[in-house]
């Protein structure tokens, strides 16, 4: 890593992935020369710790990428759309959070075990793909770079904290009503999240998928340098603090086994192999939440395709899924 220190600011900082950047930034030991915590104007003069020091959130204005080196965004698309143009105007790189950005040509769609290359091909902003895309690439890549993945089908199992704060405090406050008989309230989710599964996560196109569930198969396509690839997904809300699950069935070009697979998962950077049926062990979300590697298990041949497989693989999708992605991506940077 570069001996030069940089002046980072992070839009959104008092959000749960702007607030597990800060954490990235330190465990990483990002060569940090001044550290910018921007947000809204509400949340301005609020105290942070930064690297063992108190730092002041400063309100998000047209002025204030002055002199920064590097721009983590996020704050949402409406803020990325508006903002991200002024700090590359300014002279910062911005790596964006939001899906603003993620299908456009000129803008690379990063994920850096990847295609970390991506990054110099920038021309100011770098994107961060879709949470559950990380998760679940970060075990089909390897298995697509010795096997070739034609398509796959997949359901995603999406924890409230995709859904950012609110989402948590949701849940938290309807599991407490419903122990206690009260009447349950939501205003995050079209119904109750409490001990339920909501096939629904972002809006519905016109083709019945959503918007989240096409981001696998167009941000996937873009990061794998793989134009034909397909992908079916359902993805599902469910009543998890922390991480996300997703059920993988995939075809391949190339015969694949287990034995094989798991071979090249093993060697794969940032995932772990967890897949001990006999004694139970598979990756949960409960012990992957807050771990930076995502985890891949229940590895079997797909009974129902040629050449296929199915798999289960988790991942933290505040860590892996955003905040230390983009940290990755500007590491890359320098």
């Amino acid at each position: 890593m570069s001996k030069r220190k940089y002046n980072v600011a992070v839009v959104g900082v008092t959000g749960a992935v702007g607030q597990a950047m800060l954490r990235v930034l330190e465990a990483r030991r990002f060569p940090v020369e001044q550290l910018l915590p921007l947000a809204s104007k509400r949340s301005a003069g609020k105290r942070m710790r930064f690297n063992g020091k108190q730092i002041t959130v400063r309100e998000l204005t047209h002025e204030s990428f002055t002199d920064i080196d590097i721009a983590l965004f996020s704050a949402g698309g409406s803020i990325s759309q508006k903002f991200a143009p002024i700090a590359v105007k300014t002279g910062a790189v911005v790596v964006d959070n939001s899906s603003t950005f993620r299908m456009e040509k000129n803008v690379p769609l990063v994920v850096p075990e990847i295609n970390g290359e991506d990054v110099a091909k920038h021309c100011g902003i770098i994107a961060n793909p879709n949470c559950s895309t990380i998760v679940t690439l970060m075990a089909l890549h390897p298995l697509h770079s010795a096997f070739g993945v034609e398509r796959i089908f997949a359901a995603t199992y999406q924890a409230v904290s995709g859904s950012g704060t609110q989402g948590i405090e949701e849940l938290e406050t309807q599991v407490k009503d419903l122990a206690r008989g009260r009447k349950i309230s939501k205003s995050v989710y079209p119904h109750q999240i409490a001990f339920n599964a909501l096939p629904h996560v972002d809006a519905f196109l016109d083709n019945g998928y959503t918007k989240e569930e096409m981001k696998l198969e167009n941000e996937g396509r873009k990061i794998m340098h793989h134009p034909r690839f397909r992908a079916s997904t359902t993805c599902v809300r469910v009543p998890v603090y922390r991480a996300h699950s997703i059920s993988v069935n995939a075809e391949f070009t190339k015969p694949v086994t287990v034995d094989s697979a798991r071979r090249v998962l093993k060697k794969t950077p940032g995932l772990d192999l967890i897949d001990k049926v006999s004694k139970n062990v598979y990756p949960l979300a409960l012990e992957r939440a807050e771990k930076d590697n995502c985890a891949v298990g229940r590895i079997r041949k797909d009974c129902a395709m040629k050449n296929g497989l199915s798999f289960w693989v988790v991942g933290d999708q505040i860590l892996k899924g955003a905040a230390l992605n983009a940290v990755q991506i500007a590491e890359k940077l320098i």
